[in-house]
């Protein structure tokens, strides 16, 4: 498996005029949520809606405040919670934003490829 960044902007959903700055992430599919730096979103005027704990890799358990926005990379875009990333945490494009995108990754091509979503079931009539 290869590690690849994308660039990723967010846009406040009840003002859809502004847009943050792009900010390099990295494509984690090990990660639920995406992660993107807390000034980033504050500047835009995205607010915490709640907190949330996290178990990291090393087993330790963090708090971080979580809001909602419109996530945009490689010219997908999905509403999805963002966490509000502190000095030293990482800035991630999580798995659940890449199933907003309807994307699966290409860790070879380091790409995004369209991707059907899943159905648990569909009544035919």
């Amino acid at each position: 498996m290869s590690l690849f960044r994308v660039n990723v902007t967010v846009v406040n959903p009840k003002q859809e005029e502004l847009v943050t700055d792009p900010v390099s992430a990295l494509v984690d599919t090990g990660s639920e949520l995406t992660w993107l730096p807390a000034q980033l979103l504050v500047a835009i005027g995205v607010t915490p809606r709640r907190e949330r704990l996290f178990e990291m890799a090393n087993k330790q358990v963090i708090k971080r405040p979580v809001g909602y926005g419109i996530v945009r990379a490689e010219g997908y875009e999905t509403n999805d919670e963002i966490v509000f990333a502190e000095p030293g945490d990482m800035t991630l494009l999580g798995v659940r934003t890449l199933e907003g995108f309807g994307v699966a990754v290409d860790n070879i091509g380091k790409r995004f490829l369209a991707a059907p979503t899943l159905v648990v079931s569909v009544r035919l009539s």
